[in-house]
């Protein structure tokens, strides 16, 4: 069991002192509310949580479906590019650190100080009559590049809003969207369950919460009460060059019901399946480019619901997931034999987000997440290793939010623990407390 704990620590503590340069990129773009002469609340419950309307517009191509859509017909001064960055001050501590100068004993850690986070750079619309786009360049804080999203889409194909096809690098269509999430410090600013793996697992290829690579086929009804989408995908975690050839496939769909005064709930179903690779063959000691093999199976599935009470609203998300015993082992599938009492992982999870929106300035958040092991990768594991417990509260206020730019004074603390995840077998837990000016233009 510790031997591991001892593989995968590392990534635990990089969790608990990666800047808050790894902040999600949130797609929020004030050039809509100016092509459309619309305030930014008009889309937006909070920036950059969508409400119903803002969901169907997104669903519809980021169309509403009149004259104004085509780009033919915009204002030449419209300019659809908004740039998003925000200054902070923030303090991680994780408890226990591994440190050679001690002797190998372990040792809290805390640093806190003023950073920056990454930047985005998101411009997306339109490009003709139902042909959307999006595309966000986005950096870490130190200016490195990459895509965070780049697809195009054909809406209404058939003159029906039941079909829409797109490809790219696309966000799943997780209705709970980690893109559009209201908390942003580092261990806060993402959903636990979209990202887990076991203590002693390598799948990589599993994470819901992550861009990918693929083409996705949806639809919905015209008031956008059902919908639904299935994604073909390259089992890569959304790299670009070919680096596998496995697939894996993810499909969801959803039915809202207008409660009346309450607003409009949401409850839904997703499965993620697919093969992915354990081996890359390597050439000099060098990866080689499309050389991924030893396939394996994973699946991941679950279900989800949003529901409002007047000014509160909760997020409540499922997950069910299964990995084969090769990745919850490390084992690479090439002919090495699996270690004694392997066998394949699974795990149960869920969380419940809780969202107070005084006025469209003010909004309280609160989210506890929890995950537990119902089998280990090796049977001589402890039945707790790697479970959470993960807790965050936050709030955000707007001095202003209209067609120009936005402004957020975001305030947030959370909490990570994982079982017997140290080097010691202990505990291991990551908190982060972060104060910033969160903005777009």
């Amino acid at each position: 069991m510790l031997a591991y704990a001892r593989r995968f620590l590392p990534g635990f503590v990089l969790l608990g002192f990666l800047s808050v340069g790894c902040l999600k990129s949130a797609v929020a773009i004030p050039a809509f509310a100016r092509k459309y002469g619309l305030p930014c609340s008009a889309c937006h419950e909070t920036w950059p949580k969508l409400n119903v309307f803002g969901q169907t517009f997104k669903d519809n191509g980021y169309q509403l479906m009149n004259d104004r859509d085509s780009p033919i017909w915009q204002n030449p001064s419209y300019w659809p590019i908004t740039l998003r960055i925000t200054p902070n001050w923030h303090r991680e501590s994780t408890n226990r650190v591994p440190i050679d100068e001690a002797g190998g004993a372990e040792q809290r850690i805390t640093a806190h100080g003023f950073d920056l986070s990454g930047l985005d750079i998101l411009t997306g619309g339109t490009l003709y009559n139902n042909i959307s786009f999006l595309l966000v360049p986005s950096s870490d804080n130190t200016g490195a590049f990459h895509f965070e999203s780049a697809w195009a889409r054909f809406d209404n194909l058939l003159k029906s809003p039941w079909l829409n096809v797109k490809m790219g690098k696309f966000e799943l269509d997780n209705v709970i969207s980690e893109k559009r999430i209201e908390t942003i410090s580092n261990n806060g600013g993402f959903y636990q369950l979209y990202h887990f793996v076991p203590v002693g697992d390598n799948n990589a290829f599993g994470a819901i919460g992550d861009n990918q690579l693929g083409v996705e086929v949806g639809g919905h009804s015209l008031n956008d009460r059902t919908r639904y989408s299935v994604s073909v995908l390259s089992s890569n975690d959304g790299n670009v060059g070919l680096p596998s050839n496995s697939y894996s496939t993810f499909v969801t769909a959803s039915q809202a019901f207008d409660t009346g005064k309450l607003g409009v709930d949401r409850v839904g179903a997703y499965v993620f399946a697919g093969k992915a690779p354990t081996f890359n063959l390597n050439s000099g000691g060098v990866p080689v480019s499309g050389g991924a093999r030893g396939n394996k199976s994973f699946h991941r599935e679950g279900v989800f619901g949003l529901f409002y009470v007047k000014k509160l609203d909760f997020s409540l998300f499922y997950q069910h997931g299964w990995d084969n015993e090769f990745f919850g082992t490390s084992t690479p599938a090439d002919g090495t034999p699996l270690p004694p009492g392997a066998q394949a992982p699974t795990w149960n999870g869920g969380f419940i987000e809780t969202h107070y929106t005084v006025n469209p300035q003010m909004i309280f958040i609160q989210r506890s997440e929890w995950v537990r092991m119902s089998r280990q990768p090796l049977a001589s594991n402890p039945s707790d290793l790697g479970d959470i417990d993960a807790y965050t509260f936050g709030y955000r206020w707007y001095p202003f939010m209209f067609s120009r730019a936005g402004f957020a004074f975001h305030n947030e603390y959370s909490i990570v623990r994982q079982k017997r995840a140290a080097l010691s077998g202990l505990n291991l837990t990551n908190s982060s407390l972060m104060f910033g000016f969160d903005f777009d233009f």
